[in-house]
Formats: structure tokens, C-alpha cells, sequence
């Protein structure tokens, strides 16, 4: 290690000294550790050229974690709407540094519903990983990492080429893809304010002011360069809106400045424009970015990754012959910008349709500048709207005709937006649409969802073509497509699945899958093996996805039969929610039942095994992307007689994080100790747990439940319970923790495992229980029973599939 034994500033110093020494490395740029800049004189603070911004770390850390540490904190910060970003940001300690374009990650600051409000130093967080899985990607494809004693050189060389220093002095901000965002949300504040537009009325008729900014950065003298954009700036106002009329003469709309255009130059006067030409693609291509959020929301903008594409080409050629391109025709009926379509070569048999016209200039622009599609074939259709006579003759000619349908391709990345206005109050009515209403019956709820609006249109109104969608995979196993499945009847020609947060503008871990669907061929949809590929394009395996249409139901079926409606003697209740993965974080016990959730069972000692199997093998199982559809289900009879099973899923219930029963909120049945087995300062309010446990309850004749289709009851234990070495594991742990607690001068002695984890761990000012503690014994018996719990999951697993809760 080059820097052993110094402290943080002291580090920074170092490597400002050997590495940046032709730079200004003394600026102090929001939250961001250690900054790079050229030094000029008389510069805005916000204008200053950064050229790195850097994490940085004593001694030998993660790099990638130091890295996702930075992103996040420039995140939550915002520190880029106040300062121009760098080329570069950077992570370093004591023995290597490592850089990562910008450019590579700004994507992710302008995603929907990122949640950044998580700590960035909180290395479990979903949003940490997501990150991290970018970064580690990116620093080992551009091989960016750099040891300071056998990479010097090499270090040095890199330093050079890629952090030029311009001419010192007072210039003009140049824009690139990098900051072109940035400065696109310092003109909402300083150039938009100024322009003559009802805002709020012309986004209801799709414009944006994202167009008027398109308009400005792409112009010379005032002038826009790109005459096919949807709005052009005409020196003193824009035009935009243009159109032939009936009798021949060119139309158009005026936008005037209400300041005489004052804040426009003083804006402009600071930055070059327009960007070098090279950039101009890229960011025409990338209006999608400029989009509002709500618009987002309800119309959809997801720029299709090129790997994908590409992937998704090379899968129709497979099904379709290698000549498909000049075989079939090819619509692309949600088009967006037409990225979806690069690299296809027959421009005569493709056909583009959007909803914006906005989108349809920008394509238009693209074909000027060599796109491989034809002026005549891009077109504005609404397609969840408009009627088919309204699509060009060529086309119109294809749906038509049966058998040229047979070699018709809808290839299509359509709007994910779903309508929920517990979620959001923009996506309430997200659904509306003349293809709802005439399709409501055979979608039922799943028409919510603007993605099955376009595959149902598709079905039913252009019948024998082929589909070849991304879409979530809802439509395969999603308890609310059960309806629309019994319509749909194709035979799913070749799919692969791939991480959703590889979209721009997706959150989440869920899969994304590129279908290819015969509907020539009728068949229902029952399994299907899918290719399952990594974020970097690699093929790692395969996954069966299934309907699960002919299943006895969901385990939330199972789980109703044995609901008891009685409030007596229950000692908390169980919150169930839907049964997939991507709800398995709802899934709890509590002490209280709250108002408003959907699935609340209650607990008492006739219905605690079934609670305690349900919440077991709901959290024994990590989520992760790829299984984060699939559903959970009824299960077969085997688990009725396997007591090791049922006493394993007790421990594991007892000692989850998931546990939330509190004796701040009533009395505490779930002690799984006696007072002398953790040498209690006082009796506990209940001993109902042990006793259940040594099998000294008493069953009440007339609560005894019964499988409503095996009129088998669920025996209340009369004899102790018997536990595996895995269970017994975890109770010793778990009564460790208990005796450390019990020492404290402070404690509640009939504290919860809950109760616990909050009096070490304590809460942030918003209320929400912290990660770690200070206190080192605690941190290391918690973690002793939380790796004993992860021992325990891992036996009670493969009995989750034996016992059919999961296929």
C-alpha cells in the first residue's frame, strides 16, 4: 500500500500533490469528498469546470462501494442542479483509485420514484445494489481501476488524456452529453419562466418545455440548426407547431418572450452553443429524459438499451429465418424516438407510428442524418385511440389482407405505466382509452396496465401476425391476467428475460422479457423456459415460468381457509399480500391490525402454525429479479404431517425481522424464553409462547379449525415440541441476545425481539429504526442469529417447492 497510516485530509492532500498537481483541487463542491477542477479566475462558483468528483477512503476499502457512496450522496444532494458535473467521478484510498464517466450513470438520476432517501453509506438498501451492479460492470469493462505503485504510469497517462486542461481564463461552459441535463434544469428556472406559454395548458396538448430547450441548445445566432424538430427558435420567439393547410399555405404557432428576451441572452451568454455536432444525435435521441415525470408516467418513456436490441433482432431472425427483414413487415406501433428500430436494413418494410408528433419530428430529424427509415412510413397514431382508417394506405393495405398478415411484425417496447391512484394521483386514470373500454371484459384488471391495452388491440384487431414485445411478465402468471389469459390464445415462440433497471426510467428488481408471440398458432399459455441474461449481455442460464392457472390457487387461498373471525384471545395478526415476491417485504406479523390492508389474519394458538408456515415461507427465500414474479401457491398435503417443518417455521417466524409484535402496543405473547432462561428482572406479562412451545395449551373444542377440503384439524400440541439442530441453533443465539438485553439498566422486561433492535439500534429523526448500533456486543449477537436464521431459511427451503408453496 503506497498511503499507510494517514488520515483522511492527509490523503487528499497526497493525491492532489502527485496526481492533480496541475489542478485546483481546493474547491468544495456540496457533500462531494475531494474535487478537480481547472483553475480559472472570475467564474460563477456554479459554472466552475469540475473535472473529477471523488470519494475518498483511509487504508483499503471497496472502490465500488466507495463509488455507489459518492453517487448517492451527489444524488440526495442534487449536487448536480447546482454545479456543472465533472467528465469523471472517482473513488480512492489508501492503495488504488478508480474513475467512472459520468455520462455512463447520470441515467440513473433521472429515474421514476428512485428512492433517495436511503443512507448513502447503507450497503443493503435495493438502491445501493442497483448502483453497484452498474458501477462494478463499467469499472470492469473500461478496465478503470488503477493501483498507485504498479499502475503509476499507467495512472499518470490516464490522468493526462482524459482531464485536459483548457485555456485559463473566463469562457464559455461547453455543452456535452454529460451536462446537458444539468443545464437543461437551470434553464427551467432562469428561460422557461420567460417564454409566453400556458404551461400547464400545453402539456395537456403534449408540448413540452422540453422542446423549447431542444430548440435553444441546438441554434447558432439564435437560430435552431435542426429544421425538423417540433419547435425552432426564430431569433426573438419560437415557432413550433407547423402545418400545410387546405388550401396549401404553411401555418404555425408563435411563442414570444414576456422580458423582452432578456433572461434568454444573459442565460445563453454563458454557455457555448450549439454542443459539437458529434453530440447532437445523442441528445435529440435522449428528448425522452426531458419528458416530465407524470408524462412518463402515463405515456411511457423507455429508451430500449442497443444490447437489447440487438438481442432482440438477433431472436426474430432465429424464429423468422435469417432473410425475415426483407420478408416480413415490420410496425412499430409505440416508436417513441425510433431507437427500437436501429439496425434493421430494410427501411421499405418498416413502419413507425408514435403518439407525440414531437417524436415523430425527432425521427424525421434522424432520417435526415441517415437513420435507415423512410419519411413516408413515420407517422403520429395514437394507438390505444385512434381508428385503423386513420393509418397510412401501405399499411392499411397489410392489416387488411389475411395472408399478409401472416407476415405482419409488431415489434414493439410499449408504455409500462399502470393506473393506481393509491400510488400516485398522475397515474389514476392512466388507463383510459377506447381500447379499455371496448376490451374491459376480456381484461378485467389487468387493464390497468397500458402494456396489455396494446397487446390486446394487437390480438384481437390485427389476428395471425406475430408480437414481438418487451413487457413485464404479468401477463404470464399474474393472478389479475387469469382472465385476459383465457382469451389469448398464441404460442410463445422464443423469450428472454433481463434485468428492469437496465430501462431507462424503470425502477425496481423485476424481469423484463422480449416475447415472440405466433397468434397464428392458437394456444394457451401454461409454462415456458425462458433465456435468462445478466445486465452485461452474458446468457446465465434459463427459467421456467408458468401460468399457474391450473394450480389449486394461491397460498392466500390456503391461507383463507383457515380464518378465524373471532376476536377472542388473539395474540397479534399476520398482514398477507399478494402472492408474489415483489410483496413478500408487506408480509409481517404485528401486534395491532391496521386499517385498510387488504389480507390480515388473525393470530391466536389455533391458527399459529399456518401463520407462522405462511410468513416462513414467504421470507425464506431471497427476492432478487428474477424471482420477483413468480407466485406462491396452495399447497399439497405433505406439509400437514411433517411437525419438523411446522417447528421449524415457528423458529423461523419468532426470530424474524419481520416480527414486529411490540409490548408498546399491547401485551407480548411472543417471549419465546421463560423468565429463568434469560434471568428476567421481573414475570413476564404472558408466558403464552413457552407454553405453547412445552405443549401446555389446552385446546378449545370449539375453535378447533379444520382443511376445508381434508376435514383434517390442526391439533393443538399436548407434548413439548421437538426442534432440529438448525431451530435449537437459533434459540441459543436468540437467548443470548435476550440475556445481553436483560442486563441493561433501561430494559423492558417484556420487550419483543422488535423491542430490542429498536432499544440498541434507535431511529432516525423520521422515525424509522437505524441499521447498526453503537454498542459492538450487540451488533455482533445479532449477528450471530441473524446468520443462524439464514442456516435455519436454508433447510426449510427445499420443503418450500417438496410441498408445492412455489414451482
Amino acid at each position: 500500500m503506497k498511503y499507510i497510516n494517514i488520515r483522511e485530509e492527509e490523503l487528499k492532500n497526497k493525491i492532489a500533490q502527485d496526481y492533480f498537481g496541475f489542478y485546483d483541487c481546493s474547491k468544495i463542491i456540496g457533500n462531494v469528498d475531494f474535487c478537480v477542477t481547472i483553475r480559472e479566475n472570475n467564474t460563477i462558483p456554479s459554472e466552475q469546470k469540475s473535472l473529477l468528483w471523488a470519494e475518498a477512503k483511509t487504508g483499503a476499502s471497496s472502490i465500488v462501494r466507495s463509488l455507489v457512496q459518492l453517487i448517492l450522496t451527489i444524488g440526495k444532494a442534487r449536487t448536480f442542479d447546482k454545479f456543472l458535473p465533472p467528465p469523471m467521478l472517482g473513488a480512492f484510498d489508501g492503495e488504488k483509485i478508480a474513475f467512472i464517466p459520468y455520462n455512463e450513470i447520470q441515467d440513473i438520476f433521472y429515474q421514476n420514484d428512485f428512492n433517495w432517501n436511503v443512507a448513502p453509506s447503507d450497503y443493503s438498501t435495493k438502491e445501493f445494489q442497483q448502483i453497484h451492479a452498474k458501477v462494478e460492470t463499467t469499472i470492469d469493462r473500461e478496465s478503470l481501476l488503477f493501483h498507485y505503485q504498479q499502475d503509476d504510469k499507467e495512472l499518470h497517462q490516464f490522468i493526462k488524456q482524459n482531464f485536459v486542461i483548457g485555456k485559463l481564463g473566463l469562457t464559455k461552459t461547453k455543452i456535452d452529453k454529460n451536462n446537458f441535463m444539468v443545464i437543461y434544469n437551470k434553464w427551467l428556472q432562469t428561460v422557461k419562466p420567460t417564454i409566453a406559454v400556458n404551461w400547464d395548458s400545453a402539456k395537456k396538448s403534449g408540448i413540452i418545455d422540453g422542446d423549447f430547450y431542444l430548440a435553444d441548445l441546438l441554434s447558432q445566432e439564435n437560430a435552431t440548426l435542426k429544421e425538423k424538430l417540433f419547435v425552432l427558435l426564430k431569433r426573438d420567439c419560437y415557432e413550433l407547431d407547423r402545418n400545410i393547410d387546405a388550401a396549401g399555405f404553411g401555418n404555425h404557432k408563435t411563442a414570444q418572450f414576456n422580458d423582452k428576451q432578456i433572461a434568454h441572452t444573459q442565460f445563453w451568454n454563458r454557455y457555448e452553443r450549439p454542443p459539437k455536432e458529434e453530440y447532437w444525435d445523442y441528445i435529440v435521441n435522449r428528448r425522452d429524459l426531458l419528458v416530465p415525470q407524470d408524462i412518463r408516467e402515463r405515456k411511457g418513456s423507455f429508451f430500449t438499451p442497443q444490447i437489447w436490441v440487438e438481442l432482440s433482432q438477433k431472436y426474430l431472425a432465429d424464429v423468422l429465418g435469417e432473410n425475415w427483414q426483407d420478408e416480413y413487415t415490420i410496425w412499430d406501433c409505440a416508436a417513441g424516438t425510433g431507437n427500437l428500430l436501429t439496425g434493421l436494413t430494410n427501411k421499405y418494410n418498416i413502419w413507425a407510428s408514435t403518439l407525440d408528433k414531437q417524436d415523430v419530428d425527432v425521427m424525421k430529424d434522424r432520417i435526415a442524418n441517415g437513420a435507415n427509415l423512410l419519411e413516408s412510413h413515420v407517422f403520429q397514431f395514437d394507438f390505444l385511440n385512434d381508428e385503423f382508417t386513420k393509418l397510412p394506405a401501405g399499411l392499411q393495405a397489410i392489416i387488411n389482407d389475411p395472408e399478409k398478415r401472416k407476415k405482419l411484425v409488431i415489434y414493439i417496447n410499449p408504455p409500462y405505466a399502470e393506473s393506481n391512484g393509491k400510488v400516485s394521483l398522475t397515474r389514476s386514470d392512466v388507463q383510459i382509452s377506447a381500447t379499455h373500454k371496448r376490451y374491459a371484459a376480456q381484461l378485467e384488471k389487468v387493464g390497468a396496465e397500458l402494456y396489455a391495452q396494446f397487446i390486446a388491440r394487437i390480438y384481437f384487431e390485427i389476428p395471425n401476425c406475430f408480437i414481438a414485445e418487451f413487457s413485464k411478465l404479468k401477463l404470464l402468471s399474474g393472478v389479475n391476467s387469469k382472465v385476459f389469459r383465457s382469451y389469448f390464445e398464441a404460442k410463445l415462440e422464443k423469450l428472454f428475460i433481463v434485468p428492469a433497471d437496465t430501462f431507462d426510467n424503470v425502477k425496481g428488481t423485476f424481469p423484463i422479457g422480449f416475447f415472440i408471440w405466433n397468434t397464428v398458432i392458437k394456444k394457451k399459455f401454461e409454462s415456458f423456459n425462458a433465456d435468462v441474461f445478466e445486465r452485461d449481455g452474458n446468457l446465465s442460464g434459463s427459467k421456467v415460468f408458468y401460468s399457474y392457472d391450473n394450480e389449486r390457487g394461491r397460498i392466500n387461498d390456503w391461507l383463507g381457509v383457515f380464518k378465524n373471525k373471532s376476536k377472542e384471545n388473539n395474540i397479534g395478526f399476520l398482514m398477507a399480500d399478494a402472492p408474489d415476491f415483489q410483496h413478500n417485504n408487506l408480509v409481517c406479523i404485528r401486534s395491532d391490525k391496521p386499517k385498510g390492508h387488504g389480507i390480515c389474519f388473525a393470530v391466536n394458538q389455533h391458527s399459529l402454525q399456518v401463520a407462522c408456515i405462511y410468513l416462513a415461507v414467504r421470507h425464506c427465500i431471497e427476492t432478487t429479479w428474477l424471482n420477483d414474479r413468480d407466485q406462491f401457491l396452495s399447497p399439497n398435503d405433505g406439509w400437514q404431517t411433517d411437525t419438523e417443518f411446522q417447528n421449524d417455521c415457528l423458529t423461523s417466524t419468532l426470530f424474524n425481522s419481520q416480527n414486529r409484535i411490540s409490548s408498546n402496543e399491547g401485551v407480548n405473547h411472543w417471549i419465546p424464553f421463560t423468565e429463568s432462561e434469560i434471568n428476567a428482572r421481573d414475570k413476564f406479562a404472558s408466558n403464552f409462547m413457552t407454553k405453547f412451545i412445552q405443549g401446555k395449551l389446552k385446546p378449545e373444542a370449539s375453535k378447533q379449525m379444520a382443511l376445508e377440503e381434508h376435514d383434517l384439524p390442526l391439533q393443538i400440541r399436548t407434548t413439548p415440541l421437538k426442534f432440529s439442530p438448525e431451530a435449537e441453533a437459533v434459540f441459543k443465539a436468540g437467548r443470548e441476545l435476550w440475556v445481553y438485553y436483560h442486563q441493561q439498566e433501561n430494559c423492558n422486561v417484556n420487550a419483543s425481539l422488535y423491542d430490542i433492535r429498536a432499544h440498541f439500534q434507535g431511529r432516525n429523526n423520521k422515525g424509522k429504526m437505524n441499521n447498526k448500533s453503537d454498542d459492538a456486543v450487540y451488533m455482533e449477537l445479532i449477528k450471530n442469529l441473524r446468520e443462524n436464521i439464514k442456516q435455519l431459511q436454508t433447510k426449510i427451503a427445499p420443503k418450500v417447492f417438496e410441498y408445492g408453496f412455489l414451482k
